[in-house]
């Protein structure tokens, strides 16, 4: 008992305590002619010692029969994710399988109502772009037969399959590009930093810096958001000090910020973009492009994440026991008008 009601028994508990895999569970419960006597023996009296409770919604997830996936977003109004969710679509399409989308807001109030709702739901699966640690979360879901995905996110323990970009080498090659152009004294702008993909930006930031020596120097300016708000409202507060303090670089976490960033430059009309300022962003999404100065990113394979993303879900929906495996794409430098060419 726990907190005065029962604890869930899961098909993984059961596993554990007869010895056998989970999938060796599942077939003594589903195919048990497929089963050695003594593996339908050892999981029986395992199920009957913990009380297990055959879960039939789970067992039709794991059978293939529902036809959803969750999808849980950091930013539903960045454009990088909405390429990343149109992805998954894309993939999902092929398996006759609808996708419901959640958008968290970098909330973790919503980011956990998300979630829940999801299982609740007893979706095939889950994919998300977490804003904290959601390992524990995601640990009840598996143990519930439903299995989940980072995206956009390394799963540093490995507990986890995640689909993601090297940031820190973005971050790396953002930088190393700004000096390249002659700058020194660069800022980093983004935040907050519960968000991993913020810290892995700068950490590759960091890196570069380093190795150019003691003759740049790398600030880093908070935001409270990975907004267009937080990224103009960060360039008015650069403008405010005298010319002579102003940094010769930003890079932006995301491209969002970097377009505020321009565009505060662009409105108070005394700073120059790259003239003065040069500005860099990341995820390379396609407002980019068509900035009033294009802007230059570091660009992120979306559809790509998306669509590999929900293909591992399906396969790990289909056996358990699969192995979390770390797919990782390289960044790409594309250089445009806002940094100088």
């Amino acid at each position: 008992m726990k907190d005065g009601g029962a604890v869930a028994v899961s098909i993984r508990d059961v596993a554990q305590l007869a010895g056998v895999s989970v999938g060796t569970v599942s077939n003594v419960l589903n195919r048990p002619d497929e089963v050695s006597q003594d593996s339908v023996d050892r999981v029986t009296r395992a199920i009957d010692e913990l009380g297990y409770v055959r879960n039939d919604a789970a067992r039709k997830l794991r059978a293939g029969v529902s036809t959803t996936v969750g999808f849980v977003v950091l930013d539903g109004q960045n454009p990088f994710y909405t390429d990343v969710v149109r992805g998954a679509e894309d993939e999902a399409t092929k398996h006759s399988i609808a996708i419901l989308y959640g958008n968290t807001d970098e909330d973790p109030k919503r980011e956990r109502m998300y979630i829940d709702l999801f299982q609740e739901q007893q979706v095939r699966g889950l994919l998300i772009a977490p804003y904290g640690d959601v390992t524990p979360r995601l640990q009840s879901l598996r143990a519930g037969g439903i299995p989940a995905v980072l995206v956009d996110r390394f799963s540093g323990d490995g507990r986890f399959s995640s689909v993601s970009v090297d940031s820190v080498a973005g971050g790396r090659l953002a930088v190393e590009h700004l000096i390249q152009t002659g700058r020194r004294r660069v800022a980093f702008v983004g935040g907050p930093f519960d968000i991993r993909q913020v810290n892995d930006r700068l950490a590759g930031a960091r890196a570069a810096a380093d190795n150019a020596g003691s003759h740049v120097d790398l600030e880093v300016i908070a935001t409270d958001a990975m907004t267009v708000d937080e990224g103009a409202a960060a360039g008015h507060r650069i403008l405010r000090r005298p010319p002579g303090d102003w940094p010769d670089a930003l890079f932006a976490a995301n491209d969002l910020l970097a377009l505020g960033l321009l565009q505060a430059m662009v409105v108070d009309g005394r700073a120059d973009v790259p003239g003065d300022i040069a500005i860099i962003g990341f995820d390379d999404i396609p407002f980019a492009a068509a900035a009033a100065v294009p802007l230059s990113s570091i660009r992120q394979p979306s559809r790509m994440i998306g669509r590999t993303a929900l293909r591992i879900l399906l396969e790990e929906a289909a056996d358990p026991d699969s192995i979390p495996r770390q797919t990782v794409f390289p960044p790409e430098l594309v250089v445009r008008a806002s940094t100088g060419r």
